[in-house]
């Protein structure tokens, strides 16, 4: 068996609402859109920045609606208002459609780019 690393879940341009160094880490995302994308609590993330070029792994955890927020170190390399992309990889042998979204300035879902998507 070969398994490889694909992309399984995909937060695009997401906008960071706030940044507590003093929390004990990761990321906190609204639960709605972990719901969304198929993100679990506690799965690790990969968040990139789209105005800089932070770039960190992390776990995530559902939080209010809206709500991205970074804390403890990952605090360190984001402020309120960046903008970030939020990715889960599946190490499969199988095939797999990830499931990505575009959000605008709310955290809202703007469009569906699944591939395939009837909705995109």
């Amino acid at each position: 068996m070969r398994l490889s690393q694909l992309l399984k879940s995909k937060l695009h341009h997401a906008h960071v609402t706030y940044a507590n160094p003093d929390y004990v880490g990761s990321i906190e995302v609204d639960a709605g859109l972990m719901a969304r994308v198929g993100l679990q609590d506690g799965e690790l993330v990969h968040v990139w920045g789209v105005d800089h070029t932070a770039r960190i792994q992390t776990y995530v955890f559902a939080g209010p609606p809206g709500v991205v927020g970074l804390n403890g170190g990952a605090a360190q390399f984001f402020k309120a208002g960046d903008r970030v992309i939020i990715a889960a990889f599946a190490l499969t042998d199988e095939a797999v459609v990830p499931q990505v979204v575009l959000l605008d300035e709310e955290n809202r879902v703007v469009r569906d780019l699944t591939p395939f998507s009837v909705l995109g």
